[in-house]
Order: C-alpha cells, then structure tokens, then sequence
C-alpha cells in the first residue's frame, strides 16, 4: 500500500476530480491544482446568453455516467445528484417529417425499424442482457477481459467500420441513427474500428438511458467538490501549471492532460523515446458550438423530437458519412452532422418559466477558425421550421474558444485525442498500462487514456489503481 505522502492531481475536469475521489476514499492526503477560476472543465454550466438561461459549456448527455464503474462506486446520487431521463433517449429526423428513435427498450425500439427488427433484437440484446459485465471490459484498458465471451462478441461486431456494419440493415433509418450514434468517433465511418462507438452508445441507451443532470453538468462537479470536502481535499484555483518544478513534495503526480501538455510541463523528466511518444499523440478534428436562449420548445416536425433531450441532425447515413469525411479531411461540410440537446423541456431548471434552452455542435477540422452559425442553424431550420424565430439570445463557440475555456480541448478536439483505431485501442500509445511514465511519480489520467471521452471518471480512476497496485 503506498505511503501516506501527499498526492497532487493536475486538473479538476471529471477524470481529476475523480482521480482525487478515489485517492482521498483511499485515506490519502490530496491537493487538486486548477488553471482555470472555476473546476470542473467539461461539466460547468454557466448563463452564457441571457440571465436566468443555464446552458452546459460541454457535456450536456451523460450516455456513459451510468454503465460507469466510477459512478457506481461513488454513488453520487446519495449526495443529491439527479438524473433526469427524457421519454425517448434519442430522436433522429428525417425530410418526410418522421423520425428513427432509439428508446429503453430493446424491443420497442426494433418495433419502429420495420425490416429491421430481428437484425436489432439480435445484435442489442445478448449485450444488453449482460451490459453490466461488458461495461466492466469495456471502461478499461484492452488487456485480459474478465468476461472474454463478451467481449469477443463486441469485437466481432465492433472492429468493422460503420459502412461494413450497417449493411446488415435494410432500413435506411436504422443505417442512419446508427450511424449517428457511432458519429461521435469524430472520424469516417468507413475507418474500421468506427462501428464500436455505435454499439457502445447505442447499449448505454438501452441499458441505463441517456440522462442529463438537474440544474446542469455543473451538478456533477458539484456533488464530486463536496464529497473532496468531506475527505480534507484542497482545490487551488486559477492555479495553472507550466513546470514539475512548481509542484510541492515528493508524492505521486496524476496529471488531468493530454501528452503533449504532459511533455511541455515535465518532459525533462522522461527518457528521449517517451518523450517522443508524447509528441506524436494526434488530435482529432474540433467542433463549433452555439447555446441559444429560446422563446419556446422547438417546433420540430418530427413529434418524437419533441419528447427526446437528445436529437441528431444528419439525415441519411450517406449525409453523416460524407459530412465526417469532409471534417477530416480539413474541410467544412454545408450539411454538417449536428448533436442538439434541449435539456429545458424536461428540467425547468434551465431557463425562466415558458422560455427554453438549445445546445448544439458540429464536427469542423482541427484549429477551424469557421463560423458554422448559419450552416448549423439551416440544418435546425430543415428539420424544425420557424425555429430562427424562437432565439432570444444566441452564444457561439469557434474551435479557439473551446480551447481557452479547457486546455485540454487542443483544437477544439473534446474526446481527448484523435479516435482512429490505432490510437483509440492502444491509448494514447502503447503501453502495458497506459496511466503509467517511465517516472514513477507521474501518471496520466485524462481522456487521452482509456477508455477515452465521455463523462465517466474511468481514466481518473483508472490512473489512482494503476498507483494503488504498486508495492
């Protein structure tokens, strides 16, 4: 068991906090550093357009927080953390008016992909009948799987590429809300490896749902601060680390980064060949994001868009795959694929009585200076006529902005690094344990580690067993 010397966790996004949760329920002594005035980098929510209108900066849907470990054992919702579930979890329009949705239930969701019933039923549920077992494997690191039927069955499937998997399906809906699913790999969906963020997502919907949390992304943060209170954790605020040499004692570092900030702040304490790896960590494309305060529910055509938080804009799946393509390849799609959340409607805490809130992204290259406003807002328009008219207040975020709000997002990048398979399965380099330096002192436990983006805390806790486990 390590000593009781003082660790120090650089970072208080969700990996930091809860890499310091587990280290201080452990019964060590921890000091959280933070740059920025605020903690909590991709859970804050802040009134960005007009008062009383509380709009998440990043995350907004939680699709892995409740098939995750770390949320497990930290039971945050006995400190008065509050889901809130939508009717359906994921509503996709099309131009007819109609929408593919995906629900709790294995089988009401087959029910509406016609010909594709049997095809869905087959694939969803042997995994969601033991999702528990497979989010174990599939929140870690790729090494043995405690469950290795299980998880032979999901790298069957997962390790084709999106276009390969969704020739199975007759439906052109059910390749398309497929497709949107597994769109949050930022990379083509030709690329293989890109069917598992699919599958991935798609489960976490049938297994726990996607919920958005009472009073915003910031609760998480929240509930996390007071839990490190409890336990005697101090938090430095605007605190920015530029060098190992700034940092106290002799205890072991966790470090809340990605490799190449890694490299810039301690890179004198590596041998040349990591040093190297650090630098050639790839990131991943950016996105644009606008946070309207609205006048009222957006009136989607589609009437299940309207009982779903979470919506994805794209229409076909040869839309999506063309607009991931052109992001990629440095280009800006006219019709780019949009992520939309509108957690107001079923959390009235979110904006004044009868006025709503809308959240949304795009995928645009690494370092776009583009204004995506009007491209974003025609796609909304397209499924949603008259929603122009609704916005009271309009706050938009170019790839430059999401990197000065949280260093971590190089480029506007939020998974942490790009998601080819390459890199994705071997995070963020090969490693036998990828928290681990050739420093003994210094981990890393951002989302550049396994099991990558997402508001799940499995880097950060991955990390502190990674050090808990040393003789």
């Amino acid at each position: 068991m390590p000593d009781q010397t003082e660790s120090i966790v650089i970072g208080s996004g969700p990996n930091g906090l809860f890499a310091a949760a587990k280290l201080a329920r452990a019964g060590l002594p921890v000091r959280i550093f933070e740059a920025r005035a605020t903690p909590g980098g991709g859970t804050r929510t802040e009134e960005v357009t007009l008062p009383g209108f509380l709009h998440d900066i990043c995350s907004a849907i939680h699709p892995t927080a409740l098939v995750s470990p770390a949320f497990r054992e930290l039971e945050l919702e006995k400190r008065g953390l509050e889901w809130i579930w939508a009717p359906i979890e994921l509503a996709h329009p099309f131009d007819d008016g109609s929408a593919a949705v995906l629900r709790r239930s294995v089988d009401e969701t087959a029910a509406g992909l016609g010909a594709d019933r049997s095809a869905w039923i087959d694939v969803f549920r042997p995994l969601v009948e033991h999702s528990s077992e497979l989010f174990e494997d599939l929140l870690r690191p790729i090494r043995l799987p405690r469950h290795p039927g299980l998880a032979a069955r999901f790298g069957f499937l997962g390790l084709r590429s999106v276009r390969a998997f969704a020739s199975r399906f007759q439906n052109p809906k059910t390749r398309a809300i497929f497709a949107g699913c597994a769109a949050h790999a930022v990379v083509p969906l030709h690329f293989p490896g890109t069917a598992s963020f699919g599958l991935v997502l798609a489960l976490s919907a049938h297994a726990a749902g996607w919920p958005c949390a009472r009073g915003g992304s910031v609760a998480i943060t929240n509930r996390l601060l007071e839990l490190l209170s409890e336990h005697g954790v101090s938090l430095e605020l605007s605190s920015e680390v530029r060098s190992i040499d700034q940092l106290p004692g002799e205890g072991p570092l966790f470090f809340d980064v990605t490799p190449r900030q890694l490299l810039a702040i301690a890179g004198e304490r590596f041998p040349r060949g990591y040093r190297e790896q650090l630098g050639s960590f790839r990131y991943g494309p950016g996105i644009f994001k606008i946070d309207w305060a609205l006048s009222g529910p957006v009136p989607w055509t589609a009437p299940e868009c309207r009982v779903a938080a979470t919506i994805h804009l794209g229409g076909t799946y040869e839309e999506i795959a063309e607009s991931e393509l052109a992001v990629w390849e440095g280009r800006h799609a006219e019709r780019p694929f949009i992520l939309f959340a509108q957690q107001s409607l079923f959390d009235p805490t979110r904006a004044p009585e009868g006025k709503q809130t809308g959240w949304a992204y795009c995928h645009v290259p690494h370092g776009s200076t583009e204004d995506m406003t009007d491209r974003v807002e025609n796609q909304i328009e397209r499924f949603a006529p008259g929603f122009r008219d609704l916005i009271l207040g309009r706050k938009t975020m170019t790839t430059g902005d999401v990197e000065r709000h949280n260093p971590n997002m190089i480029g506007g990048d939020i998974g942490g690094g790009a998601n080819d398979l390459a890199q994705f399965l071997m995070r963020p380099f090969i490693r036998w344990n990828p928290y681990t330096t050739p420093d003994p002192r210094i981990f890393l436990c951002s989302a550049s580690t396994p099991p990558g983006g997402g508001v799940h805390g499995m880097c950060g806790f991955g990390a502190v067993d990674a050090y808990l486990a040393r003789p």
